[in-house]
């Protein structure tokens, strides 16, 4: 299935390793132009090089990190677009849970919350300007069921789903589409289950407990939807909300 991406202009927020990373090697294997952040340069090396192995696409990989510093955040964003020569995709990664900062309410806002919005001011322009803008942010189930304990993290996604939604709407007059992707527990190399199953292993054990698949997603999994959803080949989606989790989530999806 061609999905349409051959030359297509992608911006991420994010995209070292995991979910990101996935979803950018399977951009560049289709021909998509790919441009990342990464806090850690020697991530973005690597990222670049894994990119670049996966297919044709021109990869912009760069070392910065936007914890605190919107203004630099949203030139590193222009600096992006005008390095690719435009931007037909934005997908917003970013998120305190990389940090390890579920909890602090203030740097989710800024990372899961506002790092939306500043990518949505910055690229609305050249997204219009594509004919077939798309944009998909990362929520979570944590967003959608009660998981672990009241936090930050968990009521910040729910917000950025609403701001997608209500944004897809608002958007779509300019042919831009908005979808969220809300993954579940997802296990990969450096990732946060990796981390829990070390550190915490009865919260792992009895997550995967819960498992209808018995076992945990993987980050291509994931990423093969989220490329999906954001590219030409899903012209009629738009303010959709898409739950990979293998259905641990036990609510009826509406």
């Amino acid at each position: 299935m061609d999905l349409g991406l051959k030359g297509k202009k992608v911006i991420m927020n994010g995209g070292a390793h995991g979910l990101g990373l996935a979803s950018l090697k399977i951009f560049a294997a289709e021909g998509a132009d790919v441009a990342f952040l990464s806090r850690d340069a020697d991530k973005v090396k690597a990222a670049v090089a894994a990119i670049d192995a996966a297919g044709p696409g021109k990869v912009h990989g760069e070392q910065f990190d936007m914890t605190g510093n919107p203004d630099g955040y949203r030139d590193w964003l222009a600096k992006a677009r005008d390095a690719l020569g435009g931007c037909d995709i934005f997908i917003h990664t970013a998120s305190s849970s990389g940090q390890g900062a579920t909890g602090d309410w203030q740097r989710g806002l800024d990372m899961d919350v506002m790092g939306a919005v500043h990518g949505v001011e910055v690229l609305t322009e050249a997204l219009a300007a594509s004919g077939s803008g798309s944009i998909i942010f990362m929520s979570s189930t944590a967003a959608v069921e009660t998981f672990i304990v009241p936090q930050a993290f968990n009521a910040l996604k729910a917000a950025l789903i609403t701001y997608g939604s209500q944004l897809s709407q608002a958007l779509a007059a300019q042919n831009i589409r908005v979808n969220i992707v809300s993954p579940g527990a997802i296990y990969y190399p450096g990732g946060n289950w990796e981390v829990i199953k070390s550190a915490v292993p009865a919260l792992y054990d009895a997550t995967l407990a819960q498992m209808p698949m018995g076992r945990f997603g993987e980050a291509e999994e994931v990423a093969k939807g989220i490329v999906f959803m954001a590219s030409p080949a899903c012209p009629y989606m738009t303010g959709a909300h898409l739950v990979i989790d293998g259905g641990f989530t036990k609510r009826v999806q509406f």
